[in-house]
């Protein structure tokens, strides 16, 4: 067992008190050297735990020859754990202007390894500034983590620039994207994931190991982006029936689809499926032979 697996058996209380994973301060004293209180406007909950850090950035797997994007660093705290892990280069692109000279500190103790930039990362394109391989990395700040993930999985092109994302959700949003058709948690967030990804929660997180600790717990997805999606399907198509069947989860697909064909009902029943059934329903083998009858007609 990896020396940090065997600290993260240990209870969380301990853990704090455990030594650091390089030469820098301890988070809290960076935070408050610093005075990087996190700001709810912007989706901040910093993770101080460098154990913990450390496990996330493993979890990526071998980042030797990848360059890594990181969202969000805050005061860099995962930074610090995928530098530490052997990431060939990071990109850590953060909107609050005032963690860039914490994450400047970081650069200096691993000289060209770093680039921490003030930018959003919905405006970002990452080519400008990493090599392929690339690994996607972050603890995301919660009010734009969905929106980066859907983005993330729906490129003009597969396979996409990155080869694997390992990110950090509510507890809520991982469960949604690892979800199996049937079960509540369903939806369109789980279809466009596995359509394309091998997807797994990797690591659960409770509130106190936040500042401040969040109302709900946390956990890490970590996506792999496979070669070719796993049903043949034209992307917008199935787009566009995953959100319309799942907008109205409640009706019955010939009610929720009627829009999409005025004979809905027959092309529903060429794919395979009954007209009568429901979107949570229906897996993504199913959603994908339909998007093929609707392109066919």
């Amino acid at each position: 067992m990896h020396p940090v697996d065997r600290l993260l058996h240990l209870p969380f209380a301990r853990l704090r008190t455990v030594s650091t994973i390089d030469s820098l301060p301890p988070l809290r004293e960076v935070i408050n050297a610093h005075g990087l209180r996190a700001r709810k406007t912007l989706g901040q909950n910093f993770l101080l735990d460098l154990n913990l850090t450390a496990k996330i950035a493993r979890a990526a797997g071998d980042l030797r020859s990848s360059d890594v994007l990181e969202i969000g660093p805050g005061p860099g705290g995962l930074t610090r754990g995928l530098l530490a892990e052997g990431a060939r280069r990071v990109l850590a692109v953060e909107k609050d202007a005032r963690c860039l000279p914490a994450l400047a500190e970081i650069a200096a103790v691993w000289p060209g390894r770093l680039q921490a930039i003030n930018a959003d990362a919905l405006a970002l394109d990452p080519l400008e500034h990493l090599t392929p391989p690339i690994r996607i990395v972050a603890n995301l700040p919660y009010n734009v983590g969905t929106e980066l993930l859907v983005r993330w999985l729906t490129p003009p092109e597969w396979p996409p620039v990155w080869d694997s994302l390992t990110l950090m959700f509510q507890k809520e949003v991982a469960e949604r994207i690892v979800a199996a058709p049937g079960s509540k948690a369903y939806g369109r967030l789980a279809i466009l994931s596995q359509w394309r990804c091998d997807a797994r929660i990797v690591m659960e997180l409770p509130p106190e190991a936040f500042t401040p600790p969040p109302k709900i717990r946390s956990a890490v997805v970590h996506l792999t982006a496979r070669p070719e999606p796993r049903f043949a399907a034209d992307p917008k198509t199935l787009e566009h029936i995953v959100a319309a069947a799942f907008n109205q989860r409640r009706k019955m697909l010939r009610a929720a689809l009627k829009g999409l064909s005025p004979d809905i009902v027959a092309v529903l029943e060429r794919a395979g499926l009954r007209p009568t059934a429901r979107a949570e329903e229906i897996s993504i083998k199913g959603f994908c032979a339909l998007a093929r009858e609707l392109v066919a007609r």
